[in-house]
């Protein structure tokens, strides 16, 4: 999910949480990776392309890869907690859950209009009630968009008001001073550079050691970085931060800028040739045929992912120091599968 301006109507930038859902099911039904939950939150199966479908493995490859560092780092000893800003239709809690890796703490924020639906339809799928412990003091409120429980929080923010985002994360009982992982997917992207500046900064005040995980589109200013902002503001869904981080330095400064200790960017190329499992790259290229090589490349190259870290102990320095896997038999740690 994604968060415009404040002037600006949201409800085209909130479709695009429907769109990637079917995109990741297209995935799914082709076992680029697993999914046991997305099929609650998806109406329609539609394909996709090839290219499509290898730049989500990319980034879903990527992305759990950087969260199984931090659930399974030894150098963080006691309670850990993940912060998922603009979460969508996210099914990533449930399967921690199911595979027992859950965190101490999961707190999805997103607009009341998506958490409403996503509150909805946890409510009426025992699968994915299964996977939340209950007690007495629990809410689940489907027309508030509310889902309060021990381990898991769902709740309604829209992420341009920094006081609603601090009163959400007291109601979930997020910790200061407990490691937290922020994961934010296409989120401030979609914000004036003002608004996801206070956002990266409150955070950087208010937690005492975190990482914060960021994917997000890059290069406005070439032939295909404007076609992909004209096709985007057609869809009413400018981009209004991209020319605040037009490219790898800009998103860098931008955490060191606002109070983090560390940041690094890299573009999808690079983590997809140098920091995924290679064996199961071998995988997925054997799925589908993909003769679009250079469209390939254009397209990973305007995309990429940020890891910053607020860290005086350095222990999340596994978060930061991106693997560069050797092509050769790689060790796999099980957490979520691929």
């Amino acid at each position: 999910m994604n968060h415009p301006s404040l002037s600006e109507d949201t409800a085209s930038v909130r479709a695009t949480n429907d769109d990637a859902q079917i995109s990741k099911m297209a995935c799914v039904r082709l076992k680029y990776f697993q999914d046991d939950y997305i099929r609650h939150f998806v109406k329609r199966h539609l394909k996709r392309s090839p290219l499509i479908n290898r730049g989500y493995y990319s980034r879903i490859a990527a992305l759990r890869q950087l969260l199984r560092g931090f659930l399974q780092t030894p150098d963080i000893i006691g309670p850990r907690q993940v912060l998922s800003l603009g979460a969508g239709f996210d099914t990533i809690f449930f399967q921690l859950q199911a595979n027992g890796c859950a965190p101490n703490l999961y707190v999805e924020l997103d607009f009341p209009e998506v958490t409403s639906r996503k509150a909805a339809i946890v409510a009426s799928e025992p699968n994915l009630q299964r996977c939340i412990p209950r007690s007495d003091d629990d809410v689940l409120d489907t027309e508030g968009g509310r889902i309060i429980t021990k381990p898991y929080c769902l709740l309604p923010v829209d992420l341009r008001q920094p006081a609603a985002m601090e009163a959400a994360l007291k109601l979930a009982k997020l910790q200061h001073d407990v490691p937290t992982y922020i994961i934010a997917e296409c989120v401030l992207v979609y914000m004036r550079p003002a608004e996801s500046n206070t956002v990266v900064r409150w955070l950087a005040e208010h937690l005492q050691q975190a990482a914060f995980v960021l994917y997000e589109q890059i290069k406005p200013h070439d032939a295909f970085g404007q076609q992909m902002m004209t096709n985007l503001q057609s869809r009413g869904c400018p981009l209004l931060g991209i020319y605040g981080t037009p490219d790898l330095q800009a998103h860098e400064q931008r955490f060191v800028q606002n109070g983090w200790h560390t940041a690094c960017a890299r573009d999808m190329n690079a983590i997809y040739n140098k920091h995924t499992d290679p064996e199961d790259r071998q995988r997925i290229e054997r799925l589908e045929m993909l003769d679009e090589f250079e469209e390939w490349t254009l397209i990973q190259g305007h995309y990429c992912i940020v890891i910053a870290t607020k860290d005086s102990q350095q222990r999340l320095h596994q978060i930061v120091d991106l693997p560069t896997f050797p092509e050769s038999k790689v060790v796999r740690r099980p957490l979520l599968a691929a």
